[in-house]
């Protein structure tokens, strides 16, 4: 990987293509009933989990395939919204309720969010610098 000169942003492919990939990987999950679409993070590599949050307005259960990587015990992802401007929904859901349910390859289980700050935000934003996949790295919150 070529690393880009400091303040560079990565090309990114345009903001169609992005939607219309999510879109694919959300009806291969659905035709599949869940058996294709998710999977564990491999070192160096980025896992795929679903996040079921509620609706901050709504009260509405609403799902979301999202890349993650393992720290320790924790599942760790970064709030971008598809490298595009503003707060992902699922984001600002979290924010007004931290209750939320993670589904894994072959696990489902409750989660409590919570934002990292200091410290935790600066170690863990250095794990996709590090090597982790390219598509991980970029803006965003963890």
């Amino acid at each position: 990987m070529t690393k880009k000169p400091s303040g560079q942003r990565p090309k990114m492919p345009p903001r169609r293509v992005v939607r219309l990939v999510w879109r694919t990987h959300r009806a291969l999950y659905r035709v599949t009933r869940g058996r294709l679409g998710l999977w564990r993070p491999r070192p160096g590599r980025w896992g795929a989990m679903r996040l079921t949050t509620v609706g901050r307005r709504s009260g509405i259960e609403r799902s979301v395939i999202l890349g993650y990587f393992e720290d320790g015990p924790r599942l760790v992802t970064l709030a971008m919204n598809g490298w595009g401007e503003g707060d992902p929904a699922w984001w600002l859901n979290l924010r007004a309720n931290p209750e939320a349910v993670v589904e894994l390859a072959g696990n489902r289980g409750a989660v409590l969010a919570h934002t990292a700050e200091g410290d935790e935000r600066a170690r863990l934003w250095a794990v996709p610098a590090a090597g982790r996949d390219s598509s991980m790295g970029g803006r965003g919150r963890s």
